[in-house]
């Protein structure tokens, strides 16, 4: 697949992001994978997706402490679009013994326990979701964070040793939002009481005005606002060396 990552990301750069994904559904189909977390930017993707009817599989991770109004959506995302999301569960014996072990509020302790229950809610359900995966799909945008600015659209994800592909990695806040309202997609009510970065219920606020989008995440917090899922790739200079 390393072969192919250059001219993919040739290709990739010169079309808009629903040409981009039509592009990957032909050529990769169900072995390309989208992971929605139901924000905004996903919503985006999985209206592309339903509206052009892509073989792109379409998957999400519950990590049990969702908030309510994520659950309501993902209802009614599944039931405008008609589009089949699949729910992905943590492992049952490793949050029990998480919890025994350290309490069910554990992560509000140490940053290593936050890591931890990330890890576990989060980080292994996606390893088993990415299993036969050539390319996974994301709604990551460059400000979001310090760690997302330095993201290709197109990149390769050594751990998961598979083509990254974040077509909206460009786009503003005020881009996604305009699309939203334009094309009437349905989103997280959160979002309208000042939540930005919706996660967790228990790990996520509504942020202040000026704060930065993550900061109403894990925000006890000072650290990179991030849960383990989309670490910095390898750099690209090493890929030509494996």
């Amino acid at each position: 697949m390393k072969v192919r990552l250059e001219e993919l990301r040739r290709e990739l750069e010169q079309l808009q992001p629903v040409e981009g994904l039509s592009k990957i559904s032909k050529e990769f189909s169900t072995s390309a994978k989208f992971s929605s977390a139901l924000g905004m930017e996903d919503q985006i993707i999985t209206h592309w997706i339903g509206r052009e009817k892509l073989s792109i599989q379409i998957f999400t991770l519950d990590t049990g402490r969702l908030f309510q109004e994520t659950y309501d959506l993902l209802d009614l995302t599944v039931k405008k679009y008609k589009v089949d999301i699949q729910v992905l569960f943590p492992d049952r014996l490793h949050v029990e013994t998480m919890v025994k072990q350290k309490g069910i509020n554990s992560f509000y302790d140490s940053i290593e326990n936050r890591r931890e229950c990330c890890h576990i809610r989060k980080v292994e359900p996606l390893n088993r979701a990415l299993q036969n995966t050539k390319v996974w799909i994301t709604g990551i945008r460059a400000d979001q964070s310090i760690n997302r600015q330095k993201m290709e659209m197109v990149e390769w994800d050594d751990h998961y040793q598979v083509i990254k592909y974040n077509p909206l990695l460009n786009w503003s806040l005020e881009e996604v939002e305009l699309y939203i309202q334009s094309f009437n997609i349905p989103v997280n009510a959160l979002h309208k009481k000042g939540f930005a970065s919706i996660g967790c219920a228990p790990c996520t606020r509504a942020i202040l005005q000026g704060e930065d989008v993550r900061a109403g995440r894990w925000w006890w917090e000072n650290s990179a606002k991030e849960c383990g899922l989309h670490e910095e790739s390898e750099p690209e200079k090493n890929l030509t060396n494996k």
